[in-house]
């Protein structure tokens, strides 16, 4: 009988931190905040090297860096709080669980707020008819977001059939997410312009690639690690997973708006 009862409000910490772990992580999520708050400054400086059409997209892009950029600063503090390091008595660094909970729920807010502006961002940059866009814009935001808050609970779990629970109910609008991306977008790929298609196809692969990351992360701690050290694969696979698909993505969605707009500039594609 899988039990619905949360244990705690956020996930529990284990008690056997190496400094090479611990320092993993941090290190990991220091990457996080220079890359995505690297690639808004990027984003925002490029607006005026678009056409107005593509702006909209462009500011959304650094938009979900810059949402990113804050929570990755919340979550690095967090995970600082939450041990205490010092040098031993045999002279090597020692780390201990500091009492602090680690507040990994930051990750989540983040998600929420920025997985379904990712996929808007990637509809807009299309330049699809407005009736099409406005329809994929709500369905695709409204299931990833879905997916998201079905993903926490199981987060917070140390019982493993009720995280395969979560994990299970979280795959179902996942699906379809993928699925649109892969299959629902292709004739609309294959409706941009000579030059762009092949960008557009990256862009939604990357998506697809990045987004297979986070279900196989979720289950490190299902298939047999534990303890740190599934903790440490788990920060570390969010945070490369991240900032592959928010930051990399955008740089993609940066080039699409750079081509349609010299496209428009040159005649050669309606404005």
């Amino acid at each position: 009988v899988v039990c619905f009862r949360l244990s705690a409000a956020m996930a529990p910490l284990a008690q056997d931190w190496t400094y090479a772990e611990w320092s993993a992580v941090y290190n990991a999520l220091s990457f996080g905040i220079a890359g995505m708050g690297s690639a808004t400054i990027f984003f925002w400086l490029q607006l005026p090297n678009v056409t107005k059409n593509y702006r909209t997209a462009l500011t959304i892009t650094g938009i979900v860096t810059l949402i990113a950029t804050y929570h990755y600063f919340r979550i690095f503090n967090s995970w600082v709080a939450a041990f205490n390091v010092g040098l031993g008595v045999n002279g090597a660094y020692e780390v201990t669980v500091s009492g602090t909970p680690f507040n990994d729920a930051y990750r989540y807010v983040d998600w929420l707020l920025t997985v379904p502006l990712l996929l808007v961002e990637l509809i807009l940059v299309m330049k699809l008819p407005a009736k099409e866009t406005v329809c994929l814009a709500w369905t695709l935001g409204i299931a990833s977001a879905v997916m998201v808050a079905l993903g926490y609970p199981g987060e917070i779990q140390d019982d493993l059939s009720v995280r395969w629970f979560w994990w299970a109910c979280a795959m179902v609008p996942f699906v379809y997410v993928v699925g649109t991306l892969v299959v629902g977008l292709g004739a609309a790929t294959a409706k941009q312009p000579e030059g762009v298609v092949d960008l557009v196809s990256a862009a939604r692969y990357l998506t697809v690639v990045s987004w297979l990351t986070y279900p196989f992360v979720y289950i490190v701690k299902n298939i047999g690690l534990a303890g740190s050290t599934a903790t440490m694969y788990e920060q570390i696979g969010y945070s490369a997973a991240d900032v592959t698909a928010k930051a990399v993505f955008g740089v993609l969605i940066w080039a699409i708006a750079n081509a349609k707009s010299r496209l428009e500039e040159e005649g050669k594609l309606r404005a």
